[in-house]
């Protein structure tokens, strides 16, 4: 998964600068990363984190599951002297990464921006966008079944859940039956094609800010890149690798993300608590410590950058104690899984 709404302040390889990472300060603040420190930028982007983390000396594991942004990365790693480490991969192998990069599998601070990146969303062949006219998509390795193939092969029913829950739209049932309706006679293939259906059965009144397609996209985007679950593993990963008084920082964009970073940290924030009915059972330990409550973008930031008036900022230092056994349900259930892609032959 790649940044979500990244920047730099330099030339991009494949194209040039147009994006300004959000909530930068915040970020650093929240890290403090110093000389010598390792670390991980989970979601590399376009490089915007790990530019400014580089600047205050520290080293960087950057990974990204998009090739081309971790051909940026390759690019910048020439300039470091070997501080800065690009990997291909998932952040939700996170611990697998840093048992194989950093000394002792262990780091000083997580990063990760989570969603889409605005390389993504501006490049129409990615198929990402409802604005532009494009393949539909919507990958960010490149690799297994697209968004093409899970409008024109998901059951109508798995269809509505995942428009309806990743998506939140609330018209999910008439999206997904408009859908199934459309495909019978002529396969998705174009973004601005998807949009066109969704947008006569959403419809837009004057005072809608949002395109009728946008909840539908998103759904869909979240769905073709196990989002939510690369975050939930990312999450469980980050409490094993973070050495004690480390830091894991998330920049989430809407509510679904948000849901799962505020439940971890505040699962693993509580203090310790037995139970008398049930004396047998050892309490959950303290694993990190919430720094604070969500932080948001500044007026004048959402004024200079509106990519970043949805975002939040949410923050946790790593206790002493070791990282739980027990694999709490971070997710959300009542999703199909893309493993599960029925064949229809399209």
């Amino acid at each position: 998964m790649t940044a979500g709404h990244d920047g730099i302040d330099g030339p991009v390889v494949g194209g040039p600068a147009r994006h300004i990472p959000v909530l930068l300060a915040e970020v650093l603040d929240a890290l403090a990363p110093g000389p010598g420190d390792v670390i991980v930028d989970g979601t590399f982007g376009a490089g915007g984190y790990t530019r400014a983390i580089l600047a205050a000396g520290a080293n960087v594991i950057a990974i990204d599951r998009d090739p081309a942004a971790v051909a940026t990365a390759r690019a910048l790693a020439q300039d470091h002297d070997g501080r800065l480490t690009p990997v291909e991969g998932r952040f939700g192998d996170l611990h697998r990464i840093v048992e194989a990069e950093a000394a002792g599998g262990l780091v000083d601070g997580i990063v990760l921006d989570i969603g889409v990146s605005s390389m993504q969303l501006d490049e129409a062949e990615r198929g990402f966008s409802f604005q532009k006219d494009g393949p539909l998509d919507m990958r960010m390795s490149g690799s297994g079944p697209s968004a093409a193939d899970v409008v024109n092969r998901l059951k109508v029913g798995d269809l509505l859940r995942v428009i309806g829950i990743l998506g939140e739209e609330k018209q999910a049932g008439r999206v997904a039956r408009a859908i199934e309706a459309r495909r019978a006679e002529t396969p998705f293939t174009r973004t601005l094609d998807l949009a066109g259906v969704i947008g006569k059965v959403v419809g837009r009144a004057p005072k809608d800010k949002i395109d009728p397609a946008t909840r539908s996209f998103q759904g869909l985007r979240i769905f073709v890149n196990d989002e939510l679950g690369e975050l939930a593993r990312a999450l469980v990963a980050a409490e094993r690798v973070l050495k004690p008084g480390g830091r894991l920082v998330v920049v989430s964009f809407h509510s679904l993300e948000d849901r799962i970073v505020k439940r971890f940290l505040r699962d693993r924030s509580s203090p310790p608590s037995g139970s008398r009915h049930l004396p047998d059972v050892a309490p959950a330990t303290q694993t990190f410590e919430a720094r604070n409550r969500a932080i948001g973008a500044s007026d004048d930031e959402a004024e200079r950058n509106p990519r970043a008036r949805s975002a939040k900022l949410r923050s946790g230092i790593r206790t002493g104690e070791p990282a739980r056994q027990d694999a709490d349900e971070l997710g959300f259930a009542g999703l199909p899984s893309l493993a599960d892609l029925p064949d229809t032959g399209v």
